[in-house]
């Protein structure tokens, strides 16, 4: 038997199976294990958004939701803006996640811009779109604003330096390019770097394997397939809810149990999405006026104002209605006294353990005892996620710290944990999510004015002002990223919040003649000290999940995102303008 290979151009593996030296007896081709967005670089141009030493006014990473929302932002102000964006067109995230499953957590028209030219004609066929319905709209939005005439595609930006004598940002590229600009805009969002573990001869396994963010869109048939799934995020669970009908086995491997709650899908008429636009422009509006972003917000009440069977009913209710609502819409107090917290876990509970069969997978799937607070851990919304378990194809396998097992090491043919069990596959599937929050922004290379990398500044914990600027770093902003609502709050929301307030902190540099604008060391951690104030009060600190930094090895326990919901943290980001609250300016010679 030939030892398998690397092809040359990186790009696929193959493996022959011998019986003599001339004849082949089959041949398999798969993806590569894709670790890094630098893998995605190609040039596809030498001119125009493509060419050297390129000169904007504007130049934005990313072109998902905030990217499309700031580049119509900046030319309707009149400004040479340009995108930089890795993937292969429009849509961030929504290029890259085509894994099988993969679908928004939050409804349409709350999960989309604000934009009239992009909703007046638009209609969507269900109210949670999947990957391949969001990139159509993504399609669409192309077309109706002619966007990628300044976007530049498979674009990775690895170095960006600003120059305060010239008052410029320096932007190189991995394929060679430089650009230069008086504002950058990182809009690369929350989830742009992978994280997978350094698992132990992963490189050996010898079928397809993959982190499903960088999943290949032709890998989608798993019937009579051996398949794994390691981790137990929204990813994951999407992946799991579809494989588990189909292929011929699937071993689930759990470190963290999901308190997953009903996504409430449902199919959408153009005919009632009509009759519902006269009033988009309201619901666009109301959607910014509630903690998270949604059209819904905490009750008034606090868990044990009401009697055990008023609050049973409200359970119920947001229950049966599905989204986000357990979470964000519950009594105003379970997120901050663990007592109320129990009462919310246990209704959770009680509904999932009816839909487990098998006693040893309930009891790793949602457990009589809450091993962290519910709600701690963002929710994913599921369809049949639980009843997947329940046919004696799909497995669990319990690798959470508390059970002392592990994956010990990838072999030619599967997974060995150190239990001493080993599992072969055909597919396997890495849903071991993202450097959350940060990853995107000190993966590119980015400098201080002092020549310091923000991967290094940031090491021992993030620091940002109002959660769109960085100090030492002039005329840089950022949206849906470390420090501002992002992982609290639904993104279009967000990103059109910080979004309209960066347009008017570069519309105002302008009309009052400033070179550059660069928030004092003193107000961000301040700004830092206040998120950190909030988040104390509430249960987040008790556990280390996504919120709290996630689980990079070495990366800060610390909240990543702005946690006194979207409304208190608009009144505070509008706060300071037009006087510059917090910031150090320099006026243009």
């Amino acid at each position: 038997m030939a030892p398998h290979a690397v092809s040359d151009s990186t790009t696929t593996k193959m493996i022959s199976h011998d019986k003599s030296a001339s004849t082949k007896t089959s041949v398999q081709e798969y993806p590569t294990l894709k670790r890094d967005l630098a893998q995605y670089s190609r040039r596809r141009s030498t001119s125009g958004q493509y060419a050297d030493n390129l000169e904007v006014d504007v130049l934005i990473v990313g072109a998902g939701f905030g990217g499309i929302y700031l580049l119509h932002e900046m030319r309707q102000a009149g400004y040479k803006t340009v995108i930089y964006e890795a993937g292969t067109s429009l849509g961030g995230v929504w290029r890259f996640n085509a894994y099988p499953g993969a679908r928004t957590d939050s409804e349409v028209p709350v999960y989309e811009l604000s934009i009239p030219e992009l909703w007046k004609d638009w209609t969507w066929s269900t109210n949670y779109p999947g990957y391949e319905e969001l990139q159509r709209y993504f399609d669409y939005a192309d077309k109706k604003l002619n966007l990628s005439k300044d976007c530049s595609y498979e674009t990775v930006v690895n170095g960006a330096r600003f120059d305060e004598e010239t008052g410029k940002w320096t932007v190189s590229t991995v394929d060679g390019r430089t650009a230069k600009s008086r504002f950058l805009i990182i809009a690369a969002g929350f989830a742009s770097k992978r994280y997978i573990p350094s698992y132990k001869g992963i490189d050996k396994f010898r079928g397809t394997i993959q982190h499903v963010a960088f999943w290949p869109p032709n890998v989608s048939d798993v019937r009579g397939k051996r398949c794994a799934v390691i981790g137990t995020g929204a990813s994951g669970v999407q992946v799991i809810q579809e494989w588990g009908p189909v292929a011929k086995e699937v071993k689930v491997f759990q470190r963290s149990l999901n308190m997953a709650i009903p996504m409430g899908k449902r199919d959408l008429t153009a005919e009632e999405q009509n009759n519902l636009k006269p009033l988009y422009p309201q619901l666009f509006s109301l959607r910014e006026k509630n903690f998270g972003g949604y059209h819904f917000d905490f009750a008034e009440n606090n868990v044990f104002d009401v009697p055990p069977e008023e609050r049973e009913a409200f359970y119920e209710s947001l229950w049966s209605r599905g989204g986000f609502r357990y979470w964000l819409g519950n009594y105003k107090n379970y997120l901050y006294d663990m007592e109320a917290n129990r009462d919310v876990y246990d209704f959770w509970a009680r509904k999932i353990r009816a839909r487990v069969h098998d006693p040893r997978k309930r009891e790793l799937l949602c457990p009589v005892e809450p091993p962290f607070a519910f709600g701690v851990k963002r929710p994913c919304l599921e369809q049949d996620y639980f009843e997947q378990f329940n046919r004696d194809s799909v497995d669990v396998v319990d690798i959470s710290c508390e059970s002392g097992n592990s994956i010990q090491e990838f072999t030619e043919t599967g997974i060995k944990t150190a239990d001493g069990n080993h599992y072969e596959f055909d597919v396997i599937a890495i849903a071991t999510g993202f450097d959350i929050s940060t990853g995107g922004m000190t993966s590119m290379g980015l400098k201080s004015v002092d020549g310091r990398n923000l991967q290094d500044e940031w090491k021992s914990s993030a620091l940002t002002y109002l959660g769109t600027t960085v100090p030492r770093y002039p005329n840089m902003f950022h949206l849906y990223g470390p420090q501002g609502p992002t992982l609290l709050c639904n993104g279009p929301t967000s990103v059109e919040v910080q979004g309209r307030w960066i347009r008017d902190a570069i519309n105002a540099i302008n009309r009052q003649g400033l070179k550059f604008i660069d928030p004092t060391l003193e107000a961000s951690k301040s700004w830092k000290q206040r998120i950190n104030n909030i988040s104390n009060t509430t249960l987040f600190p008790t556990c280390k999940t996504t919120h709290m930094g996630g689980d990079v090895p070495g990366k800060p326990f610390e909240q990543v995102s702005y946690p006194g919901g979207l409304v208190n943290y608009h009144r505070e980001l509008r706060a300071v303008l037009p006087e510059w609250k917090g910031f150090r300016t320099a006026l243009a010679s």
